[in-house]
């Protein structure tokens, strides 16, 4: 977790269990309805969008990297969850100087994101929808242990998952995503690739900082940009074209087809919901349902 000075801690913090919230982390606002605390949330971001049915009247507060502070210190909520992924420090900072409770959450595992919902029922005592966590635990359980099965007989099919386009983006081992992914039975094909800088130097149109340069001290090393020379150096197995952050489609498709690699050739390019990828919570269940489809390659180590 990263340092959040003045953050609410929820397993040494004495604050009643709250009544209101306001969320700004998509995933968590829908797990909050998930587990029957809807009635609690005060107002979300213009990104959470569900439970669509449930979300659709509720008090907007502006965007994940752009929400208004003096809003949401209007509706007062006792507690406003926040995410190291989603959200900006600099907005985290600015609710906490307006005095409200800010729940700084950083799940960077599967394990971590079930963790987060137990934690979340905890800190608002309610124990109601603990059975719908429990089976959450026995889904990646039973898909986890299938993994592991796959992985002592053979490699495990690669899989590239772009963020974004221009630049193209993915992510390394250090993320949700590479776990997810892990969990559900293929490694991320750049798992081990960090993002270098200055930022030409991602794309190799300038030469990297050393390790011990100081202008690269404290840099997000887990999203790097590559080029797609890379991506057909990698020989993914898979490619999953995510809706979200960005909105690959049926003409990015076609471009990733062009590439001589394992995943064009045996028609294994999909276009995927990108909750499934990045939202943690209860969308986990959905996850651990429809990603290990996607990432099943019979006979992976002949279709090179």
């Amino acid at each position: 977790m990263f340092d959040y000075p003045g953050a609410f801690d929820p397993f040494a913090s004495r604050l009643y269990p709250p009544q209101t919230v306001v969320s700004l982390v998509p995933s968590v606002t829908e797990s909050l309805y998930e587990l029957g605390l809807g009635a609690r949330v005060l107002g979300v971001t213009d990104y959470c969008t569900r439970p669509a049915e449930q979300v659709q009247y509720q008090t907007r507060v502006g965007g994940t990297k752009n929400p208004d502070i003096a809003k949401i210190a209007a509706l007062a909520p006792e507690l406003v969850i926040v995410n190291v992924e989603e959200n900006r420090r600099q907005d985290a900072d600015a609710l906490l100087a307006a005095g409200l409770n800010v729940w700084v959450t950083h799940p960077r595992t599967v394990r971590d994101a079930i963790n987060l919902l137990w934690t979340i029922m905890s800190v608002f005592e309610a124990p109601e929808r603990s059975e719908r966590v429990r089976h959450l635990e026995r889904m990646y359980d039973w898909v986890s242990s299938a993994t592991r099965a796959k992985e002592r007989k053979g490699r495990l099919p690669t899989v590239f998952a772009p963020i974004w386009l221009d630049p193209l983006m993915t992510f390394n081992g250090d993320t949700y995503m590479h776990d997810i992914l892990h969990v559900c039975g293929a490694l991320s094909s750049f798992a081990d690739r960090e993002r270098r800088y200055p930022l030409a130097a991602d794309i190799g149109d300038a030469e990297a900082y050393a390790p011990d340069d100081p202008r690269a001290a404290g840099r997000d090393t887990r999203y790097p940009r590559i080029r797609l020379e890379e991506v057909e150096a990698a020989q993914p197995d898979i490619i999953l074209l995510p809706d979200e952050p960005f909105r690959f489609d049926e003409q990015h498709r076609s471009m990733f087809e062009s590439l001589n690699i394992p995943a064009a050739r045996h028609g294994r390019i999909h276009l995927v919901d990108g909750s499934l990828l990045t939202w943690h919570g209860t969308r986990l269940a959905a996850a651990l349902q429809e990603l290990p489809v996607l990432l099943e390659v019979p006979h992976v180590d002949t279709l090179r």
